[in-house]
């Protein structure tokens, strides 16, 4: 079953582009929320990470800020 993810990001950022990079390969589909292009996204973002940088991964409600490659393997199960 694969778990509820999503991605608030820009499409400049290199993290981000790396983050989903990741997703892919592990062919993790996730939702991406571009926080450049909608405000409501951002404002999500910054309530749930209390953070404006990007990216952040809410995965099943855990939030992840940044490419943490590690926790994100973990919070994933891979």
């Amino acid at each position: 079953m694969s778990k509820s993810v999503k991605i608030y990001s820009t499409p400049t950022c290199p993290f981000c582009i790396r983050a989903k990079q990741f997703l892919k390969e592990n062919k993790i589909t996730f939702e991406d929320l571009d926080v450049s292009q909608n405000p409501e996204y951002a404002e999500e973002m910054i309530r749930k990470s209390g953070q404006m940088g990007v990216p952040v991964l809410d995965i099943e409600g855990e939030i992840i800020v940044g490419f943490d490659k590690e926790r994100i393997k973990s919070a994933l199960g891979l």
